[in-house]
């Protein structure tokens, strides 16, 4: 079947289905089900040539991964509303001087070599 076919069958452009060929896009589960439909084959015959080694449980499906998620700093909810306090600050003077103070806090002051005027 044609790029051209396959598009019209899932109601895509045949340049869609070139970059899913290409592996430029990734094809969700869902899709993928539509192309093994109209294809007429199980969708695990897009997995058929796997390695073993790549078709075991990846880090994204494991409870560690999970985990780590939740630990990471980065994406909690106090992280993220001191990120929008910090930019509700209006004056650049004070958004600094909070920069500033934050980081001597936390004891990496001094990596910029910068020190605020005045202090």
């Amino acid at each position: 079947m044609s790029q051209e076919k396959l598009g019209q069958a899932v109601s895509l452009t045949f340049q869609q289905i070139q970059k899913y060929e290409r592996g430029a896009n990734r094809i969700g589960s869902s899709r993928l089900y539509q192309f093994a439909q109209v294809l007429d084959v199980p969708v695990s015959f897009f997995f058929d040539d796997m390695p073993a080694s790549v078709t075991g449980r990846g880090p994204g499906l494991s409870e560690d991964s999970v985990e780590k998620f939740e630990q990471d700093q980065f994406v909690r909810r106090e992280t993220l509303e001191l990120v929008r306090a910090y930019y509700k600050i209006t004056d650049p003077l004070v958004r600094k001087r909070v920069f500033e103070l934050t980081k001597a806090i936390s004891g990496i002051a001094g990596v910029t070599g910068e020190v605020a005027e005045g202090q």
